[in-house]
């Protein structure tokens, strides 16, 4: 079966943010995202680890944290509302809420759920 190739589209410049949240913030945030701009094309990986002043680095060797890091492309002009909204809602502004930074994409593809496929609402 032969594939019809089309050139993929790309976004104009964006901007990748990335966020290390504690265990179980990620999802909540995700959907929040979804629901306020519209965002489906964010993702989230897990990961261990320990910060410098966490009390778990005094405790010896091995021990670690779960937590969660969520990425999220955006445009250049919602960038700085994207990055506010989670440093609020996911409680980065708290006492080891994680950490957010926001880096400059030359260019990203855009994503699209094919037509023919049915979508959750």
């Amino acid at each position: 079966m032969k594939v019809a190739k089309k050139p993929m589209k790309t976004n104009p410049p964006s901007r990748l943010i990335t966020c290390i949240l504690p265990n179980g913030k990620a999802m909540p945030m995700l959907k929040q995202l979804k629901q306020e701009f519209g965002i489906i094309s964010a993702n989230f990986n897990h990961a261990r680890g320990s910060g410098r002043l966490s009390p778990l680095t005094y405790r010896g060797a091995g021990e670690q944290t779960e937590k969660e890091i969520l990425t999220v492309v955006v445009k250049n002009k919602q960038a700085d509302e994207v990055f506010n909204f989670i440093f609020f809602n996911a409680e980065i502004n708290q006492p080891h809420g994680g950490l957010i930074f926001q880096s400059k994409l030359k260019s990203s593809t855009h994503y699209q759920i094919p037509e023919h496929l049915d979508v959750e609402k």
